[in-house]
């Protein structure tokens, strides 16, 4: 194979309200964590399930989007790229976290408490919860 590829692609539920802060330049910049699940059976029957828990950075009007619309519990949909980052914390020792940087983003279940039956989507909530939101339409 020729070249090389870095992408990732989550649904699942926000785990906390996300965070938003400037750069000293002015960018946006959004944090929030998505728990992501997977259920299955063990040779001998018994039912488990796995939580994996992903960092999600998302930069520029993708951060303010985020920020005006997602909310802790909240099903997303997050389309990026990993990214490694390492520092020297205040005890000396050298610290990672791995991220998803986000690309793209899509609230996947209706807007809580939104009047009507079905409840009424925000700008940028253009996915029914039936769609496949990555299937290239």
């Amino acid at each position: 194979m020729a070249g090389s590829l870095n992408k990732v692609m989550i649904i699942g539920n926000v785990g906390r309200d996300p965070e938003m802060r400037y750069l000293p330049n002015g960018t946006p910049v959004t944090t929030f964590s998505v728990a992501v699940s997977r259920r299955y059976s063990t040779p001998d029957g018994e039912r488990k399930e796995e939580t994996e828990w992903f960092n999600v950075v998302l930069w520029r009007q993708l951060a303010e989007i985020a920020n005006q619309y997602v909310t802790k519990g909240r099903t997303v949909y997050v389309e990026g790229r990993l990214q490694t980052r390492s520092w020297e914390g205040q005890d000396g020792q050298k610290r990672y976290r791995t991220e998803v940087v986000a690309t793209d983003m899509q609230l996947l279940d209706r807007r809580p408490g939104a009047a009507g039956p079905g409840g009424e989507l925000g700008a940028g909530e253009d996915v029914e919860i039936d769609e496949v939101p990555f299937s290239g339409n």
